[in-house]
């Protein structure tokens, strides 16, 4: 085999919580995390060298690229000398707190560990992950779970019934890492019943869960960017069960129990923004 082509699906945030700062500087967080059917499709060939292309001119193609750092990662651990052609079909929108580029990473270290015969087993490849990113470990997963830590203590959830969204991407990127400098407990209003989501999930109550959806990366975000607020409201008003910001933002998503709601609601917010996603829960097929 000299070409596989890996799916790489987006995440979004059904909670996220912050607990502390942690002494390594990042933050202790609590957060469940959710695949969605909004999918990049990363093509791995094999070559002499690691290079990087996408369809997309918004993310770089070279070394400074998550996917081209998770190749070199995996080579150097093995002392492989080797490279791959890694071609993303970017569909997922970027600087959107959807964890774009830590899907692409994921989807590199399972791509190459089957294209390269490195039989790597799931623990190595989620040690790797981590060097990569917080978010990447999860990546690699096919499950929802509850995070913890800097989101690499997983704790996979039962599938429930598929849930339905609708995303809505402002016509602007927020930096993740400047969300997390201005984050400050003394703004957050309200917090996550993180205990009560994992009840409703676990009892398959989705108008529970939807009302247990808190993110406290709000508290940095709404106030700097009001058009996410007034995301959420719309959101509301079109009859989603509850709308929330993903991860760092600016992506709002809505969470909707009837199709006929989510359908008008997309209908409308297409007049008025580019990125606009009818989406659902996604399990990555083998």
């Amino acid at each position: 085999m000299d070409k596989i082509t890996i799916e790489a699906p987006a995440k979004i945030n059904l909670t996220l919580d912050i607990k502390g700062k942690r002494s390594d500087g990042y933050h202790e967080l609590e957060t469940v995390m959710h695949h969605i059917s909004l999918v990049d499709y990363v093509t791995l060939e094999k070559s002499d060298h690691i290079t990087v292309s996408s369809n997309s001119k918004l993310i770089p193609n070279d070394e400074s690229n998550l996917a081209y750092k998770a190749a070199k990662l995996i080579f150097e651990k093995n002392g492989k000398k080797a490279g791959v052609n890694i071609y993303i079909e970017k569909n997922i929108p970027v600087g959107a707190g959807l964890a774009g580029g830590s899907t692409n990473a994921a989807a590199v270290l399972l791509g190459l560990n089957k294209l390269y015969d490195l039989h790597l087993s799931p623990q190595v490849l989620e040690e790797l992950a981590l060097e990569l990113g917080s978010d990447v470990p999860f990546c690699l997963a096919d499950k929802t779970a509850l995070a913890k830590g800097r989101g690499e203590k997983l704790t996979f959830l039962p599938p429930i019934e598929k849930l339905n969204f609708l995303l809505v991407k402002p016509d602007f990127q927020v930096s993740t890492a400047q969300v997390y400098k201005e984050f400050s407990f003394d703004k957050v209003q309200q917090v996550p019943d993180t205990n009560a989501f994992l009840k409703a999930w676990h009892e398959c109550d989705i108008i529970s869960l939807a009302n247990n959806m808190q993110n406290v990366l709000e508290s940095v975000c709404l106030p700097k960017y009001p058009e996410i607020g007034k995301i959420k409201l719309r959101m509301l008003e079109y009859g989603a069960l509850n709308a929330l910001m993903s991860g760092s933002g600016p992506t709002v998503f809505g969470l909707f129990d009837n199709q006929d709601k989510l359908n008008q609601a997309y209908a409308g917010f297409l007049t008025e923004y580019k990125e606009v996603f009818k989406i659902s829960s996604y399990i990555r097929s083998e």
